[in-house]
């Protein structure tokens, strides 16, 4: 018999809260599932096809990068940062940048042979042509629109990785939006080829160097994300890989 006073403790007591407890995680788990999952709403092989397609530079391709790194040059010659923005957003280097993510991330061998070749193809072109325009130009004198793509920093780094994040989550959705150019602005490829083509065209080799750096940068850190990206969403393997 117990004794006068003694509470009495029910067997399942601490049952009620444990239970309650695991259901607000489990809806917790799921808010979070919801809210940031990027996995909903995919199309792998419609993101993969768009990125082959994007990386070949002929043609049409290589007139726009041509007319899109005259436009940038000129924007940066005159320090007006509209006229660069613009030609960003016509700029096709993102294509090349993206196939190498994916070639690394799905082990696509000939893809990423076709990726280093048309980035090939792309930095030399737009070297060649801001080099040209910086050599007859009038205008020498470096403006500060040029001078901020010569001395790359950690903000840089940041950039390139999180727009490049960006670029293909959307490139990976069933419904296309307008990121990618957003992406093309944020991570500023041309630029620094132009500021490259410029330090060549004025035999001042700081820039130039400075200006590559900035450029392989946001390359390699754009390529990073995307192989990041593929790797989570588990894109097909390539059946050579």
């Amino acid at each position: 018999m117990s004794e006068v006073g003694e509470t009495q403790v029910p067997k399942n007591g601490g049952s009620a809260p444990k239970k309650e407890g695991n259901r607000l995680w489990r809806q917790f788990r799921i808010f979070l599932i919801r809210t940031f999952g990027i996995r909903e709403g995919i199309d792998k092989e419609a993101a993969i096809e768009a990125i082959k397609k994007d990386i070949a530079f002929r043609g049409h391709a290589v007139w726009i990068l041509v007319a899109s790194i005259f436009i940038a040059s000129i924007g940066l010659n005159v320090n007006s940062a509209a006229v660069v923005i613009g030609a960003m957003l016509i700029s096709p280097l993102m294509g090349p940048i993206l196939g190498l993510g994916l070639s690394i991330g799905t082990n696509d061998f000939e893809t990423l042979i076709k990726s280093l070749k048309n980035l090939g193809i792309a930095v030399l072109a737009s070297l060649i042509t801001s080099t040209i325009y910086f050599s007859f130009t009038p205008f020498k004198e470096a403006q500060s629109e040029l001078l901020a793509r010569t001395m790359p920093t950690t903000m840089d780094v940041l950039v390139a990785f999180f727009g490049g994040l960006a670029g293909i989550i959307a490139a990976a959705r069933k419904e296309k939006n307008n990121v990618i150019p957003g992406v093309a602005i944020a991570t500023a490829l041309m630029p620094p080829l132009c500021t490259a083509g410029y330090g060549l065209a004025t035999w001042q080799l700081s820039y130039f160097f400075g200006a590559f750096y900035l450029f392989m940068i946001n390359s390699v850190f754009i390529g990073l994300s995307t192989f990041l990206v593929v790797r989570y969403l588990r894109f097909p393997m390539s059946p050579l890989g």
